[in-house]
């Protein structure tokens, strides 16, 4: 597979259709953050801190997305924090269903593949802060902090 600047369709002898790989990106993560249980998705640090200078949302921050030039299909890479309590599996296959539907519907292009990777909780009474998997350890060995 290859990262290409986009997908580009013959739809007929009067022109050609162009979809940035942005595009997608935004639809994948729209549909993702419509999820109940989604606190939010993870993205580069690069991504936060154009987002935090600009003051802009970036809806396609934490989504990855791969083509596959000949297939006319792509695969996605997604990263989430998810609210402390979900039922993981659950929520992660309906981020799944939820982002295949909808950039099929939108786009025509077949999604061979979502993987959603869990990058983070958020516990209900700490909406700020994030636990991943290295502060959990910690919190462990010394509850105090």
């Amino acid at each position: 597979m290859d990262d290409i600047a986009d997908m580009e369709y013959e739809l007929t002898e009067h022109g050609t259709v162009h979809i940035a790989d942005e595009v997608i990106q935004i639809i994948a993560g729209l549909a993702t953050s419509e999820v109940e249980g989604v606190a939010g998705m993870s993205g580069s640090f690069a991504g936060g801190l154009t987002e935090s200078l600009t003051g802009r949302r970036n809806l396609g921050k934490g989504v990855r997305v791969e083509f596959t030039e000949n297939d006319r299909s792509c695969v996605i890479d997604i990263s989430v924090v998810l609210q402390f309590g979900v039922n993981i599996p659950d929520t992660s296959y309906q981020i799944q269903e939820r982002v295949k539907n909808s950039v099929e519907s939108m786009t025509g292009l077949s999604v061979a593949r979502v993987n959603v990777q869990i990058v983070g909780i958020v516990f209900q009474s700490e909406k700020e802060r994030v636990v991943d998997a290295d502060q959990f350890e910690r919190a462990e060995r010394n509850p105090q902090l």
